[in-house]
């Protein structure tokens, strides 16, 4: 796949398009360490569980009990670059080249910052075949639909029919790891050891859509296969659609099933009124949680949860916007019982907010979030002052507070943030920015592990764009009508 890049790369081109972005921040928090005692040293408590002799909770096991200490100031220094590239107008019509590749190390603690092993990541990189009505593409790519982002290594196409609104697409390649651009083979995943594949999946599958001026269908299909045992990693179906039946009114629908496990997978429901100064919404979903066969994890009987939520957005004046969401949720029957243990199966989270752009250089944004459900709740708020004094600059203050009580253990956090960032735009092609932000949380415990887990991070960023103009397509000559004489 980079030799493929390289050679485009070299192919003189009469289009490209470069921009890049870095990004370095400072951080230092507090670490914990690790201890071990003889469980003949531990202190039993009247209530149940154990201190160590200095006040530290313990886990106590036949002869052994652990325990977490207050650690020494941790520092880290990440530093992450990426790069976004595309080349077109190689000499043959209609293709074109997109790479897209992230650096990212540490320069402070080596051990400290996650997502900096390995250093350089490929997130996209693929040659592009386009003509009316077919889309070809051979690289490493990412595909977004019902099933949700997925990325691998192969080849895609799509052929679409305009005039009837229809596309048929077909793939096939070598998987890479859900939420990652590694594959799933790579040493940076491998935190079960033993249960980590030892091949890369094969992915293949198919999607169809519909779309017209009111209504836009589809349906896909995916399948995944370990070569080393040629037995299924997943089997999905999806399928989704969109309906407007009149201007303000869209309604849409869609729902997913696990042939792999044989079980109904999540699905959703909402209708939306746009209205002239307001917006209505309300639905129902249910979600419940996707794994690979190769995991442990759906050894568990994942349980899922249905909802039923609500929103509406009100703009009384042309500066004012104030908006509110609500929903209610509840889990299904685990078909678990554990004598003398309750827990609650259901839950609610609400969230409300205010934008107020009192002139055309400041902007007001604040909103308030509480959640109630099992195990812990959370409450706080959020709060944003930007200041556009002109084109080029702005200057945006932030706070923030949330508690977060847990039910069932001990250990309730508060957390508090404030903030100041600034960026400069002098040319279309590029920015500098700068931020600044103080983290102090605490947390309530009752031992002496109620340490301050705060933390001060400041970083600086540069985004440069340059390449040749020849996307950019220009308006046509204005027309003179009778409407605008």
């Amino acid at each position: 796949m980079i030799a493929l890049f390289l050679a485009a790369t070299l192919v003189p081109a009469q289009g490209y398009r470069v921009r890049l972005d870095t990004r370095i921040q400072g951080v230092s928090w507090r670490g914990l360490d690790t201890g071990t005692i003889p469980r003949a040293e531990a202190i039993e408590q009247p209530g149940g569980g154990f201190l160590t002799p200095d006040g530290h909770a313990a886990l106590c096991g036949e002869t052994v009990c652990t325990f977490f200490a207050v650690g020494p100031v941790l520092r880290g220094v990440p530093w992450v670059t990426q790069a976004d590239i595309s080349v077109w107008g190689t000499g043959v019509h209609g293709l074109s080249l997109r790479a897209n590749a992230r650096w990212a190390t540490d320069l402070g603690n080596k051990a400290t910052w996650p997502g900096t092993e390995p250093e350089l990541q490929l997130v996209e990189g693929y040659l592009e075949y386009a003509r009316s009505g077919l889309t070809a593409r051979a690289g490493r790519q990412f595909l977004t639909g019902r099933l949700g982002a997925y990325g691998l290594d192969g080849a895609r196409a799509a052929v679409r029919d305009a005039k009837r609104g229809v596309e048929l697409t077909g793939y096939l390649g070598w998987g890479l790891a859900r939420g990652s651009v590694l594959p799933v083979t790579d040493p940076a995943l491998n935190p079960l050891n033993d249960f980590q594949p030892r091949d890369r999946q094969i992915v293949a599958g198919l999607e169809a859509a519909i779309t017209s001026g009111r209504l836009d269908a589809r349906v896909e299909y995916r399948r995944e296969v370990d070569p080393s045992v040629d037995y299924f990693v997943s089997e999905r179906a999806s399928a989704s659609m969109a309906l407007r039946p009149f201007r303000r009114l869209t309604m849409a629908a869609g729902g997913e099933y696990d042939l792999a496990f044989g079980a109904v997978g999540s699905a959703d429901a909402t209708v939306a009124w746009m209205g002239r100064g307001y917006t209505l919404s309300g639905g129902v979903r249910r979600y419940r949680p996707f794994f690979d066969l190769w995991t442990i994890w759906g050894a568990f009987s994942p349980v899922p949860y249905h909802a039923m939520h609500t929103a509406a957005s009100v703009t009384p004046l042309a500066s004012l916007t104030m908006r509110a969401r609500g929903e209610w949720y509840k889990f299904e029957d685990a078909e678990v019982f554990t004598p003398g243990v309750s827990v609650e199966d259901r839950g609610w989270r609400f969230e409300s907010g205010v934008t107020w752009t009192p002139t055309a250089q400041w902007v007001l944004d604040g909103s308030y979030q509480a959640e109630f459900g099992p195990g812990a709740s959370s409450r706080g708020f959020t709060g944003r002052l930007t200041w556009l004094p002109n084109a080029q600059f702005t200057m945006t203050a932030h706070g923030a507070r949330l508690q977060r009580p847990l039910e069932l253990r001990f250990n309730d956090a508060e957390l508090t943030s404030l903030g100041l960032e600034a960026e400069y735009r002098p040319h279309a092609r590029w920015r500098v920015g700068v931020e600044a932000i103080r983290y102090e949380e605490t947390r309530d415990r009752p031992d002496a592990t109620a340490i301050d887990w705060g933390q001060f991070r400041l970083a600086g960023r540069i985004s440069l764009l340059f390449g040749t103009n020849a996307d950019r397509v220009r308006l046509p000559p204005a027309v003179r009508t009778a409407g605008n004489r």
